[in-house]
């Protein structure tokens, strides 16, 4: 056996040591064990699996969660002036409570717990499904942990074009808590949902959200990650993209210690649309963010873009990983993928890897990652205009993310985001 693979094999067996699977209807039951089979298959990750060279995954899959400091603020919660469904949990923990009613036009919600223990549910169809899809060519065995451990969460049918927003609401109170949750999401022929997301959610936090979108669909993403300095969080979402549907997802960073964030979309239809972006703003050696992204193109005629931008500074470290898969057949498929750093001093770094696989011969793929500092010219001509310095590093700042905050579909929600990057960069000046 190789030092590697015993490696793997020790870490798995020290994480899944007197772990019992939680019991419901004989599907979910069935889901859980196979996804339990899949971790013990593929063995928990190591820094040394090419996928985690940048990040270290110890903390992750350690058997229990390093313990985190609430941080708490004064900030009006974030989306508090939209008409929105609010489901919140508690490190991890549904509070029904504080909750708005699960009932909206054109909604079907109920709690992943309750649709578990039902014998004749939509989940069956769905849960595990496409991350069990997702594991190929790229092993993924935090996300099959996450399918077999979760118990919480919840399960979101459209059905028609809803108008209020859905807001996944994570609170973070135990210093200690080490959140598992699982979401699902059925979008049906014609249907359009929105959902936002959150909170910082625990100490240690792992999330999978699956998305099914069926055809002519459309499924708008918007997620704010943070702001406890000291959690650690790793998420996975699995999308299935079908012929003319939309897939859009942003997600904003602030803080913590750790951050992996992983998608896995699959366009199966053609004339589909998948968009997926990112932005952080990182401060201090502490701070560790990754975004891993797997698009693969199996229509025609499909249309995929990556954005992602990070502004690192005081030797925080941004990592991506990004790969586009056009197999055999996906012909017109228009590929587009940026990766950038903003490096505000000599001490942050940022590691790229982004990747392009094409069986197809008509098509439009391409990549691009940089990493640079602050435009010495631009920021002189802002100066000589008497915009004071720490202000003029912010504008310039500001304008590196737009093209990131310009793939958010509703102009209200971008608008307040931008508002709370701006907060951000002038308590930080």
């Amino acid at each position: 056996m190789s030092a590697l693979a015993k490696l793997k094999m020790d870490t798995t067996a020290a994480r899944l040591d007197g772990v019992t699977l939680p019991q419901a209807a004989a599907w979910s039951n069935a889901a859980r064990a196979d996804a339990l089979a899949r971790v013990q298959d593929m063995g928990l990750p190591t820094k040394r699996d090419e996928y985690w060279k940048y990040t270290d995954p110890t903390s992750l899959t350690a058997l229990d969660a390093a313990s985190a400091a609430v941080f708490d603020t004064d900030e009006v919660p974030l989306f508090d002036a939209v008409d929105r469904v609010r489901i919140v949990f508690v490190d991890g923990v549904f509070d029904a409570a504080a909750s708005d009613d699960l009932q909206a036009e054109g909604l079907e919600i109920a709690r992943l717990s309750d649709a578990m223990d039902t014998d004749i549910h939509w989940a069956k169809d769905l849960y595990g499904v496409l991350e069990a899809r997702g594991q190929k060519p790229v092993a993924r065995p935090l996300a099959a942990l996450n399918t077999a451990l979760a118990t919480d969460g919840v399960v979101i049918r459209a059905t028609a074009k809803v108008a209020k927003p859905v807001n996944l609401i994570y609170l973070h109170e135990d210093e200690t808590s080490d959140a598992i949750l699982h979401n699902l999401v059925k979008v049906e022929a014609g249907a359009e949902i929105t959902l936002l997301e959150t909170g910082p959610a625990a100490a240690r936090f792992s999330k999978a959200l699956e998305v099914d979108v069926a055809e002519g669909g459309a499924f708008h993403h918007v997620r704010v990650q943070g702001r406890d300095h000291e959690r650690r969080a790793v998420t996975h979402c699995f999308a299935r993209i079908d012929a003319d549907s939309t897939f859009k997802s942003f997600t904003l960073t602030f803080n913590g210690v750790l951050t992996r964030n992983e998608c896995v979309l699959e366009i199966i239809g053609d004339d589909a649309t998948a968009h997926v972006a990112g932005a952080c703003v990182g401060d201090g050696r502490d701070f560790h963010h990754d975004d891993t992204v797997f698009v693969t193109h199996d229509a025609l005629n499909g249309e995929s873009r990556q954005v992602f931008k990070k502004v690192l500074r005081n030797g925080a470290t941004g990592v991506f990983q990004g790969k586009i898969l056009v197999k055999e057949g996906a012909q017109k498929t228009d590929g587009y993928q940026i990766s950038q750093s903003l490096l505000l001093d000599d001490d942050s770094q940022f590691l790229a890897k982004p990747e392009l696989e094409i069986y197809a011969d008509d098509v439009a793929c391409s990549h691009g990652s940089t990493s640079g500092a602050i435009d010495e010219t631009a920021l002189f001509y802002l100066r000589s205009r008497g915009v004071p310095h720490d202000l003029a590093r912010n504008l310039l700042t500001l304008s590196f993310l737009a093209e990131a905050l310009d793939e958010i579909a509703d102009e209200t929600l971008a608008e307040e985001l931008r508002d709370r990057i701006e907060a951000w960069l002038d308590r930080h000046s």
